[in-house]
């Protein structure tokens, strides 16, 4: 089977973890602007990291037969440095609008301050400017509340529901948006967020329509294949093959194929080519080139 994870830091991943992406069936990833692990302390360390995901991690991906697509956004983190977050909004209307940018993200709430608040709305307005969909983290602290703030927000922006996709859901936040129309994401993740088994019995109690799953895979400890380990403990439980790939590949594309900048049809795996460059640099340090024809 084949696999598409829409949210995955893989900036913070290895060349291994592309191989293991790639042998285990994953074809195409979506990337959202996330934080750096410390403070930003200048708006050219966003320029350097918007140009990175759009440039150098979209050419990576294509050496290991994957895809790369990302989001563009200032996440909830970083709102609260107003200057900082200031000067990175006047730069990202620019960064939405690159070829392989496919929605605006991840933003939301991490300790739902009045300075996430605004920001949060006026990346909405952004979203709903460039009629792009949007990617929501919901914070890992408060979940109930802060899923509750979100579902307000985007009410209060006036952006239409089924551009949103809100992520990081569990099994108290999941029942909140599915009085929405947004799309619902999961993060399946190591001893936290959400498990393999626990994902297979949300999918059983409330079926397969807008749910998505992700590894997220950031900085700390995550696993970059629990997109295809879900999908193989969907199949021990009795889920068709055909549900499996609406979870795992249709439902994913097609929220971002609102974007009008991705397809089910154009998500294929490149052929790779080592021998290629970005801006004179290469993955290789000294192995011979794969090259597929």
């Amino acid at each position: 089977m084949k696999y598409f994870d829409p949210h995955i830091h893989m900036l913070s991943r290895t060349t291994d973890d592309y191989q293991n992406m790639a042998e285990a069936g994953i074809i195409g990833v979506i990337e959202p602007a996330f934080w750096l692990g410390q403070p930003r302390t200048q708006v050219g360390s966003f320029i350097d990291y918007f140009d990175t995901l759009i440039g150098w991690e979209h050419f990576r991906a294509s050496q290991f037969g994957i895809m790369h697509f990302c989001t563009m956004g200032l996440n909830p983190k970083e709102s609260n440095d107003v200057d900082l977050a200031e000067a990175v909004m006047k730069i990202l209307p620019r960064y939405c609008q690159k070829d392989n940018v496919v929605g605006v993200g991840e933003i939301g709430y991490d300790d739902i301050t009045p300075e996430e608040d605004r920001f949060l709305l006026e990346q909405l307005e952004i979203a709903k400017n460039l009629n792009l969909p949007v990617l929501v983290h919901t914070p890992h602290r408060d979940k109930v509340s802060g899923t509750k703030r979100t579902i307000d927000a985007i009410r209060d922006s006036g952006i239409a529901e089924e551009m949103v996709l809100i992520d990081h859901l569990n099994e108290q936040t999941l029942p909140l948006v599915l009085e929405t129309d947004c799309w619902r994401g999961h993060s399946i993740y190591p001893n936290t967020k959400m498990s393999e088994p626990r994902m297979v019995k949300l999918l059983q109690e409330y079926g397969t329509e807008k749910m998505v799953i992700n590894s997220a895979a950031d900085w700390g400890i995550s696993d970059p294949l629990k997109v295809p380990k879900t999908a193989q403990a969907m199949l021990e439980s009795g889920f068709s093959e055909a549900e499996v790939e609406k979870v795992t590949f249709n439902n994913p594309i097609n929220f971002f194929a609102q974007s009008g900048r991705i397809s089910i049809d154009m998500v294929k795996k490149p052929l790779i080519d080592q021998t290629k460059t970005y801006n004179e640099n290469k993955v290789l340090r000294g192995q011979d080139p794969i090259i597929e024809s």
